[in-house]
């Protein structure tokens, strides 16, 4: 399929027909604003396309070759790109809010100022990629946050000599242990797992700590930097 017979078909499908490239040759394609939405686009060679600003909201471009393509400002939200080729690829700007990118190889791709809240980047390749500010916990020494129990929200201290790790899919954090300062929410546990009781004054050790900063949920004793987060937390 050329370029040309792509928007040709883009433009004649019916409004609800979501188009079906799959392992189309896409390659070098000039895609620029094409409506994409829903498409079918697994295992499609999409290797340097210019795909700035199309909306691919809910595309399946599950082990699709999207090397060195042009996704400036991208709208991949909810899109499966699960397994695909996105090594050096350009997703500055890029909406990928609650995108599938399992085992997505990223390698030196550029994601700076781009969207990943509730993105599934476990076993992606983030080697030499460029990514977005997303470390919002202090790298050194010691400070406080806040964390939601079972009764309400804690005040905690995070030890100087805790491990800790911000995450690039949303705005929980975790530490490898605390100490419980007060608040409302002293003496419950935590809302999903009950095996902590956080009494004041107690210092609270999680049974390990993942670094992966891939992934916002896993072991390490989750907290948020703000209050108004911790409360909002459902």
């Amino acid at each position: 399929m050329t370029t040309q017979e792509v928007k040709d078909y883009l433009k004649s499908r019916k409004a609800e027909e979501k188009a079906d490239l799959r392992r189309a040759d896409l390659s070098g394609a000039d895609l620029r604003r094409a409506d994409l939405r829903g498409a079918d686009l697994r295992r499609a060679d999409l290797s340097a396309a210019d795909l700035r600003g199309a909306n691919l909201r809910g595309a399946n471009l599950s082990e699709a070759d999207l090397r060195r393509a042009d996704l400036h400002g991208a709208n991949l939200r909810g899109a499966d790109l699960s397994a695909a080729d996105l090594s050096e690829a350009d997703l500055r700007r890029a909406d990928l809010h609650g995108a599938n990118l399992r085992r997505a190889d990223l390698s030196a791709a550029d994601l700076s100022e781009a969207n990943l809240r509730g993105a599934d980047l476990r076993r992606a390749n983030l080697s030499g990629a460029y990514l977005p500010h997303f470390q919002i916990v202090p790298a050194e020494g010691s400070f406080i946050a806040w964390k939601k129990t079972t009764l309400g929200v804690i005040k905690i201290l995070v030890p100087e000599d805790a491990q800790r790790t911000s995450s690039l899919v949303g705005r929980k954090c975790r530490a490898s242990h605390i100490t419980v300062l007060g608040g409302p929410g002293c003496g419950g546990t935590g809302p999903n797992y009950s095996g902590l009781v956080y009494t004041a004054g107690e210092t609270i050790h999680a049974d390990s700590f993942d670094p992966d900063i891939r992934v916002e949920c896993s072991h390490g004793i989750h907290f948020f930097m703000t209050e108004q987060e911790a409360k909002e937390w459902a």
